[in-house]
């Protein structure tokens, strides 16, 4: 089967997956505790492979990986808390912009890696077609308005705290890539996801110690619960194998990418990740359309032009990072 078209399935199955986090989110869970301790439970089933492949790595790798798992909660969550205050189309496209960008800082500080100039260029461009997708600065507003907002989200003083979760799950999203690289660099890579999955889960249940969120995660499990907060089209129940199934969708989408990687340029399949914005932009306008009770984003004329040059430039900066 041709790598590219398992690249670009993959990216649209990563879309149909950013999607189905903000409907969950918005509809069905509203609380991001609730969807991250669901996800940390849902990945202790490798555990069922951990007879065959587990090994000791000893306690310092041991930490590492749980490290590792702890990083990708945190990133979770913090993305499901962006998702839940923006739009799915510009959280995504923040967050995928910024990583490369974070990844290139710490590897330079951990690793002492070097850096061509067409990757610093990929880096400009990033950086330009994130802060294109976050803010919109009309003709007869000043730039000084523009600076207030930008310093008032870390503050929370400003409607637009999205940002501040996107960048911050994106910095997180960096240190877990950077310590899942260290821990697969020196151990069997099964075994090390494993380890990295129980550090995942154990995070994932300190949710319950706390009793506001064992409270609120309990509360989600509820049949009435569930129903009252997917407020759907005529009411109806929703499907509560939706999470899974997305899940599930989100996996055989990791699992279709990393098989075109094998199969292809990993360079040229980095790139075009792009296609996923664009596959998200699409989607977005097609739902808010045809099913406005499901996803609603801001589809005027400026903010799609907007949007279409962002995810240009952050294209652009993807292809110069990863050549």
């Amino acid at each position: 089967m041709s790598w590219l078209f398992l690249t670009i399935f993959s990216y649209l199955l990563l879309a149909i997956v950013s999607l189905g986090d903000k409907f969950v989110v918005d509809k069905i869970l509203k609380d991001s505790r609730v969807y991250v301790f669901i996800v940390g439970i849902l990945s202790a089933i490798i555990f069922v492979i951990a007879p065959w492949f587990l090994q000791w790595p000893g306690l310092f790798l041991f930490l590492i990986n749980i490290i590792a798992g702890a990083l990708f909660i945190f990133a979770l969550w913090t993305m499901y808390e962006a998702l839940r205050l923006g739009e799915a189309s510009r959280v995504v496209v923040v967050i995928g912009s910024i990583i490369p960008v974070f990844t290139i800082i710490f590897s330079l500080l951990f690793f002492k890696e070097n850096f061509t100039i067409s990757q610093w260029m990929g880096v400009v461009f990033l950086l330009i077609g994130m802060i294109t997708m976050s803010f919109i600065v009309s003709r007869k507003k000043r730039w000084s308005i523009f600076l207030k907002r930008t310093l008032s989200i870390f503050s929370g003083g400003y409607n637009k705290r999205w940002i501040f979760f996107s960048i911050l799950s994106a910095f997180i999203y960096s240190l877990f890539f950077i310590t899942t690289k260290y821990a697969y660099n020196h151990q069997e890579f099964l075994s090390s996801f494993i380890w990295i999955r129980l550090g995942g889960l154990l995070v994932a249940l300190l949710f319950l110690i706390d009793k506001d969120s064992r409270k609120i995660i309990f509360k989600s499990f509820k049949k009435k619960s569930l129903l009252k907060r997917a407020n759907l089209i005529k009411k109806k129940e929703p499907n509560k194998l939706f999470i899974i199934f997305n899940q599930f969708l989100g996996s055989i989408a990791f699992l279709l990418q990393n098989y075109a990687v094998y199969l292809g340029p990993v360079a040229i399949i980095n790139a075009l990740q792009g296609v996923q914005y664009a596959f998200l932009l699409f989607l977005g306008i097609f739902l808010t359309i045809f099913f406005p009770k499901l996803l609603q984003e801001d589809i005027s004329k400026k903010t799609l032009i907007k949007k279409t040059i962002s995810i240009i430039l952050v294209g652009i900066g993807l292809y110069f990072i990863s050549i």
